[in-house]
């Protein structure tokens, strides 16, 4: 019987070019502890405000002090806004509404997209090992058809409540990992890791459009790539607007890019607009604790030839509110950067820590 010979073992390069940046990842999180800053947001803030001037201890309270005390009493959760009597809730608005006040609160670290792992997902088109055998010389490497797969995402303010009270600007940083964990003839390698700095002015409006409020709208700039060299490297840079609106329990957005134009010498993926075309649209629908959510990309597009679409779900898990089960479904290109001239149909399980309501 041959022995087998693992790649893993067997090319130093490729050891250092598949495992996760996990280093970087701690100190990108360490670093977001630090730069989380104690500042106010005046949406909470002057509710809490509006409150407390209509009771009587205002008569002995400056408005600074009356200031200063609602910050520390939102700081230390000893305020809680409340909705209008009858009031439904919108759900966007609260998670916006709940990041602001963990603005005040040092060392917290902020969701931005869902963060969640795929204990086993499974992709019955198969991933292609073509590109790793070439620029690792190893004919005959392969990949499993299921894998692990996970997100994490996080987000910090840099500057809130410019322009009294209109503008926030946020950085954000998420790294979606592709592990071929249960691949032990390979030794179980990361098959592709994409990073996604980016960085955004958000705005508020709350107007009202159809029975919808447009709550969210921001305006940002976003480098994706997979940290590689050579006929594995991918990357590209866009500038976004990102429009959402809710109605009760109901959030969907619009997310329209320009793709920032390189050189072609520097060029990796000179036709990836092609295939992940100019925009995406999503939507989130939340009934009891159950969180159901659509992306569609591409499809109107290309003419439903080389478009993707997302479906996932996060349920509870017992009476743990802190964990959720997770479902998720993808069909066509995109799902990596390595695969995103690439078909995929692939469905994975496991646990969300946050969802986008």
């Amino acid at each position: 019987m041959r022995e087998k010979c693992s790649i893993w073992r067997k090319s130093p390069r490729l050891r250092k070019t598949l495992n996760p940046a996990m280093g970087g990842i701690m100190m990108l999180l360490l670093a977001g502890l630090m730069l989380l800053p104690a500042a106010g947001w005046s949406g909470t803030l002057e509710s809490c405000m509006t409150e407390a001037i209509d009771s009587a201890e205002f008569e002995t309270m400056t408005v600074a002090q009356l200031r200063l005390k609602c910050q520390k009493e939102i700081s230390t959760g000893a305020y809680v806004f409340q909705e209008k009597v009858g009031e439904k809730p919108q759900l966007v608005k609260e998670r916006i509404r709940m990041d602001r006040e963990h603005v005040l609160q040092p060392f917290t670290l902020m969701t931005h997209k869902p963060n969640y792992m795929l204990l086993a997902a499974y992709n019955n088109s198969g991933y292609d090992a073509t590109l790793y055998r070439q620029e690792f010389n190893e004919p005959d490497f392969d990949f499993d058809d299921t894998e692990v797969q996970f997100q994490l995402s996080i987000k910090f303010p840099l500057m809130v409540d410019l322009f009294n009270d209109t503008m926030d600007i946020y950085a954000a940083y998420t790294n979606r990992s592709f592990w071929q964990f249960y691949n032990s003839d390979e030794s179980s390698p990361f098959r592709e890791t994409n990073h996604e700095p980016e960085i955004w002015a958000q705005f508020h409006p709350n107007w009202e459009i159809l029975g919808f409020t447009n709550t969210w709208n921001s305006f940002g700039i976003v480098h994706q790539s997979n940290g590689r060299g050579g006929i594995l490297s991918r990357s590209w840079n866009r500038v976004y607007a990102w429009i959402t609106f809710e109605r009760d329990s109901l959030a969907f957005s619009v997310k329209p890019w320009y793709r920032l134009p390189e050189d072609d010498d520097d060029d990796d993926n000179p036709d990836i607009t092609d295939y992940l075309g100019h925009f995406e649209l999503s939507a989130s629908y939340k009934w009891n604790e159950h969180v159901f959510s659509i992306m569609s990309r591409n499809n109107l597009e290309s003419g439903f030839e080389r478009g993707a679409v997302e479906l996932s779900w996060s349920f509870p898990i017992l009476d743990y509110k802190f964990l959720k089960g997770y479902v998720q479904y993808f069909n066509g290109f995109g799902e990596s950067l390595i695969d995103y001239d690439q078909r995929v149909n692939r469905i994975g399980l496991g646990i969300c820590l946050s969802d986008w309501l």
